[in-house]
């Protein structure tokens, strides 16, 4: 005789409920994922069966909540379905198994409470009290979590990317302030042959004509070799290239990518959640599950996650725009699936372009809703930003209507003309300061638009963009830089297949957080290009102890200082290196004094570092 080991397991814990006379039935929720402060725990559990094409749709007509609590401290997370909870390797579409994912950011023992709803709808309208109430509604339990390892890797010791008011990130575990470099491009980096379900969507022309327009999906091939022993990837070796990508760029110690999740009718249109291009109410398990493997990935090697929520060209997909039911079921979803994660950036959309009314496009209105319902939703208040349009007096019209609003906490600057970045960071962090709520400023995306930063190969010493966008950024009190590629180059931002294309140029982003980190008080200083008479530099400082100034020409210049003694090093922001002499060494102040001649290469760019000397004791 065959027996159903389910059922007889399901009927044993029935009797031993009946025996203690009731039960929460949490001997049935399976906790997985090491027990750790900031390590991701998973709750599964049996519920309903379902499948993604079910009448009873698993993602609108079910609501599955888990609330942790440890003393004050206590987190709503959603849940979601997980099919047969091993869909990344089978590619199931029905099953019966129910996931919540929890980040534990304190130690200690932490109490949980499922809440499970069904019906029309109930996952984003209506008030889940009052819903029915389906098993495994009502579950308690308890996890007892320790602290983290301080090896552990990533973010796993240094803890979760938290904005706090200031102009920029911290890990919530180390404090430690976060300066982001990385990848801008490929925008579609989600559009992988190997992630299921994923194909071109038909809508760009250049790409139509094609024998099999699928052609145009990332394989990043070249970084297959950064793939390692011990590496995740799924069903027989698939996704090493992607995960070699994230290697590769770990390795140039970048920290950050910025990747669209929905480009349906966009320029790509071949990165979308649901289980066809035509669909907007159900998600493919499989392919979501294969994205997480690769966002946990990305926390392991301490790299930022981008998610850019939509286009210009898609921004009415959705509810035609307004925050309904496809809007809330798409950015629930991704909260509950990715929130937990430890750095994440929520982008409100790419090249915002809205206006007080329109029939076309997102209002102001409409865009706060949606920044409004992430910030309800998302139990972990990851960092939201807008991405803005290249021209400035839109730019400026555009972003000067979330100032003061709480639930935008920077603009991700995008500029069609470099020489407008410094003054656009400096404009930014001052009008949002005087609007009582500081934004976090980063330049991710440069013009012109079909350039970019282009390939070593064709700009090997990447000159003006290191002038006039990595350090014109970083010296106005600007929080980092991502790489735009354009389109007219090879690996551009649609095409790239392989990020060494542009090694020099992340050694050089490497080579300026470096410097911040190392040698400035960064987090005290503001820019203060009045205090020197050159009048193409930047000046950064926290006045009377540091003061860097970066010269694109190496020439020497005149800084106004206060009384005291002062040492003067140079550093290299082409190569780096160690900090170096030049001319002069010390100064007096006060008044405005020589910082001398950097120690060589007259005409390359330096950076003046002149730091007040303590008398000794």
């Amino acid at each position: 005789m065959k027996y159903n080991k389910s059922l007889i397991i399901a009927l044993l814990s029935v009797l031993v409920c009946a025996s203690a006379g009731s039960c929460k039935r949490s001997d049935e929720v399976q906790v997985s994922g090491e027990l750790k402060q900031w390590h991701t725990v998973t709750l599964t559990f049996n519920g309903p069966q379902a499948g993604e094409y079910d009448t009873l749709n698993p993602f609108t007509d079910y609501r599955l909540d888990a609330e942790f609590t440890n003393g004050s401290l206590s987190y709503k997370v959603p849940g979601y379905f997980a099919a047969d909870g091993n869909a990344a390797e089978t590619s199931a579409k029905s099953g019966n198994l129910w996931r919540v994912k929890f980040c534990p950011p304190e130690p200690g023992n932490w109490t949980y409470r499922i809440s499970f709803a069904k019906g029309k709808n109930i996952a984003v309208s209506g008030d889940p009290e009052t819903a029915q109430r389906i098993y495994p509604d009502g579950a308690e339990g308890s996890i007892e979590i320790t602290e983290s390892d301080t090896d552990a890797p990533g973010f796993l010791y240094r803890g979760r990317l938290i904005y706090d008011g200031t102009r920029y990130l911290k890990h919530q575990g180390t404090g430690e302030i976060f300066l982001k470099g990385g990848a801008d491009s490929p925008e579609n980096f989600l559009a992988y042959r190997e992630f299921d379900g994923t194909y071109y969507g038909g809508n760009n022309n250049a790409r139509s004509g094609e024998a099999d327009p699928n052609q145009g999906l990332h394989l990043y091939e070249p970084h297959a070799a950064d793939w390692k022993e011990g590496d995740p990837s799924w069903k027989n070796g698939r996704g090493k290239g992607i995960i070699g990508a994230l290697n590769y760029l770990s390795s140039k110690g970048m920290n950050s990518f910025y990747f669209l999740t929905l480009n349906i009718l966009g320029d790509g249109d071949d990165v979308w959640p649901y289980t066809d291009s035509n669909e907007r109410y159900r998600f493919d398990c499989s392919k979501l599950d294969q994205w997480d493997i690769v966002f946990s990935h990305a926390d392991r090697l301490g790299i930022m996650m981008h998610f850019v929520l939509q286009e210009t060209e898609n921004e009415c997909l959705l509810d035609c725009g307004y925050l309904d039911v496809q809007r809330k079921l798409y950015l629930r979803e991704l909260i509950a699936r990715f929130s937990h994660h430890l750095a994440i950036t929520w982008n409100l959309g790419e090249e915002h372009h809205a206006v007080d009314w329109s029939p076309y496009g997102q209002t102001y209105g409409d865009t706060k809703k949606m920044a409004e319902y992430i910030r309800d939703t998302d139990p972990y208040d990851n960092f939201i930003v807008i991405h803005t349009h290249s021209n400035p007096s839109q730019r400026i019209k555009d972003i000067s209507e979330y100032l003061g609003f709480k639930s935008v906490e920077g603009p991700s600057i995008q500029c069609g003309n470099v020489d407008e970045v410094h003054e656009d960071a400096i404009r930014w962090i001052k009008k949002s300061g005087d609007a009582m709520h500081q934004w976090v400023v980063c330049i991710d995306e440069i013009g012109q638009h079909w350039k970019g930063a282009l390939p070593d190969s064709f700009d090997p010493g990447h000159d003006t963009i290191r002038h006039k966008v990595l350090w014109a950024n970083l010296m106005a009190g600007g929080a980092g830089v991502e790489w735009y590629f354009g389109y007219k180059y090879p690996h551009s931002d649609l095409s790239c297949e392989d990020w060494r294309s542009r090694d020099i140029l992340w050694d050089q982003t490497r080579t300026a957080l470096d410097f911040f980190h190392k040698h400035l008080p960064f987090n005290e200083m503001t820019s203060a290009d009045e205090l020197t008479r050159a009048t193409d530099d930047y000046c950064f400082a926290k006045t009377g102890e540091t003061y860097a100034v970066y010269l694109p020409e190496g020439k020497s210049t005149e800084i106004l200082l206060p009384s005291g003694e002062f040492s003067v090093s140079w550093f290299n922001p082409r190569t780096g290196g160690e900090l170096m002499t030049g001319t002069i060494g010390r100064i007096a102040g006060a008044g405005y004094r020589s910082t001398g001649n950097p120690p060589g290469e007259p005409g390359k760019d330096w950076v003046c570092l002149i730091r007040h000397l303590q008398p000794s004791l």
